[in-house]
């Protein structure tokens, strides 16, 4: 592992391990979590200040992505200094955006983090002694590197283009109608696919509120969710004790 040398933890108070990044979101959220801030409500000239000391540590400061990052809080940070206009009802918090991502990211990474908890805990489901036949056509075993996951997340995050507006309003997750929208396939099927919640083309906030969903559910026992090997799709199952009612 790679560590901050003694002059990045004197300015920003904490060691920081390159390998457990998987880009700059992914330090951003760090970063906050150590403060102990409300995402919310950035604090953004101290972890401008933060970012910046620790890029240059870890001589991540010729990466485009960093850079990119870098740029865009010291931007947000100035915009901050600017005095606003009494009776100005049309500012835009310059932080609006920078928020929205982090959110989104982070519920991908809870929910990647939640979906590798669950492999593990099936993959120990056998007990021992137990020898279970192998089926004739055994699929590949899914191999998940979580930094791996968060990183195409993030890749996929960047590639949607940002709209072109005086403000932006983000469009709030719908958990409750995805939520009763599996509900009612479950009632009707016992299996059905990932495309059968979310349909051809969705957007981010489908996506997103189709996977919170199916984690509450999970969670509640209604159904489970398996998947064959990389990139086949995604199954859904009615559980057992949901039949039976």
């Amino acid at each position: 592992m790679t560590s901050v040398p003694p002059t990045a933890q004197e300015q920003s108070g904490f060691v920081v391990e390159l390998e457990q990044f998987s880009g700059p979101l992914d330090l951003l959220l760090h970063l906050i979590h150590e403060d102990e801030v409300d995402i919310t409500d950035l604090p953004i000239a101290k972890i401008a200040d933060q970012f910046l000391a620790v890029i240059n540590d870890l001589g991540l400061n010729q990466a485009a992505d960093y850079l990119e990052m870098a740029a865009r809080l010291l931007r947000i940070k100035a915009q901050m200094l600017l005095p606003r206009r009494l009776g100005d009802d049309e500012w835009e918090d310059p932080r609006a955006e920078l928020v929205r991502r982090l959110l989104e990211y982070q519920q991908i990474r809870e929910l990647v983090e939640w979906l590798g908890a669950a492999a593990a805990r099936r993959a120990e489901q056998f007990g021992r002694g137990f020898a279970p036949e192998p089926p004739a056509a055994p699929p590949a075993p899914l191999m998940v590197d979580l930094n791996d996951l968060l990183a195409a997340a993030e890749r996929v995050i960047a590639l949607i283009p940002e709209p072109v507006l005086h403000r932006v309003v983000p469009r709030p997750l719908d958990v409750e109608g995805a939520t009763a929208r599996i509900e009612g396939l479950l009632a009707e099927r016992a299996s059905f696919g990932w495309r059968d919640i979310v349909g051809v083309h969705p957007t981010l906030v489908d996506v997103l509120s189709a996977f919170i969903a199916l984690l509450e559910l999970a969670k509640r026992g209604a159904l489970r969710v398996d998947q064959e090997g990389p990139f086949t799709p995604i199954q859904i199952h009615r559980e057992p004790a949901r039949e039976a009612r």
